[in-house]
């Protein structure tokens, strides 16, 4: 064969080679995405960890696609997954524990928020001005939350208890407003006391005029903030793969969210569209893992308040086996020391200034 043919010969195998691999190339199939159904933020004032995935591309990097569906009120969350119109769900642990009490079939998966001393789950708070001090002074006044049934109703009774009012439930007037709007209603003069989902920081944005009366650290020290997300029993056993995907999304988005909070401020006021100075972010849960601590807290307070039968137990409610990253060393002194904490009767806490 002569140098010229074979060269001829050489470029026709090449061509030929090149054309097959693309041929096995376009051949393999694309990556599995997995659609996961959510509901849209409740509110526009808090940092909402599902829209942080989805716009750095956690859940992206999972292959998991997110898919919306619109706001859902925390106390029809538990039903919307049962129905299949959301895939997860999550709100305060309590409605999560409510719900099984009910013989919702779903299980909570991965940690969301956690109280700190210095970003508390919630602060109750009154104008700089008021003549409410102690617990004995709230018994009989307004309370503006966003919602009967959760920790924005819970957390004033149990700081009632813990100061001696030995049946708190009943002795306020529970005012329900639009979430973020509960400051507003009391500037306003239609409520006394504002349940807000704020830190003490945050709260500072909104000028002088206003005094922390407590926060749920105060009641509980870091064990009662807790709001994981959960999947229905059906979906845990036919997708086990994807959950663990979506916990491993989530865990990275709530440890970003810790170290970088004015970001996640500003990711998310984009998104929603509203002035960064507005937004109030919380602490998360390291990796996404759930304290059982925070969920037998309110077991037995649920069944104090017999809202639950008795004899639910925290594996009942959570699992953390689908969680493949270590738990976060617990810090010590994480119990308040005293029931009423530093804050009772409204002194400044330490990082106030």
């Amino acid at each position: 064969m002569g140098l010229q043919r074979l060269k001829v010969v050489m470029r026709v195998l090449t061509a030929l080679v090149v054309s097959l691999a693309s041929v096995a190339v376009a051949a393999e199939p694309a990556q599995k995405v997995d659609v996961i159904r959510l509901a849209d933020a409740f509110g526009n004032t808090g940092v909402y960890p599902f829209y942080i995935a989805d716009e750095l591309g956690f859940f992206k990097a999972e292959g998991i696609k997110p898919e919306f569906v619109g706001v859902v009120p925390p106390p029809q969350l538990v039903a919307a997954v049962l129905a299949g119109r959301l895939d997860v769900g999550g709100a305060h642990i309590n409605r999560t524990i409510a719900g099984i009490n009910g013989g919702a079939k779903i299980k909570a998966v991965v940690a969301s928020t956690e109280t700190t001393r210095e970003q508390p789950h919630m602060l109750f708070v009154v104008p700089a001005n008021s003549p409410i001090k102690t617990a004995r002074d709230l018994i009989g006044k307004r309370v503006a939350i966003m919602a009967f049934g959760g920790c924005n109703e819970y957390t004033p009774y149990e700081w009632l208890r813990k100061n001696g009012i030995a049946k708190p439930k009943g002795q306020l007037k529970i005012v329900v407003v639009p979430p973020g709007k509960e400051i507003d209603v009391v500037a306003h003069g239609d409520a006394d006391v504002a349940g807000a989902h704020l830190s003490p920081k945050d709260l500072e944005k909104k000028g002088g005029n206003w005094r922390i009366l407590f926060s749920d650290y105060d009641v509980w020290g870091s064990e009662g903030g807790a709001t994981p997300n959960y999947f229905s029993d059906k979906f845990i056993k036919e997708n086990p793969d994807v959950v663990r995907r979506f916990i491993k999304a989530m865990g990275k988005t709530l440890n970003w969210i810790n170290e970088n909070p004015d970001k996640a401020k500003a990711v998310f006021a984009k998104r929603v569209k509203v002035d960064p100075n507005q937004v109030s972010v919380n602490h998360y849960a390291t990796n996404g893992v759930i304290d059982e601590r925070t969920v037998r807290l309110w077991i037995d307070l649920l069944t104090d308040y017999k809202e639950i039968k008795p004899g639910i137990k925290p594996a009942d409610i959570y699992t953390n086996s689908f969680n493949t990253a270590p738990p976060e060393k617990k810090r010590p002194g994480g119990k308040a020391k005293k029931a009423a904490g530093a804050n009772a009767g409204g002194q400044k806490l330490p990082h106030q200034g």
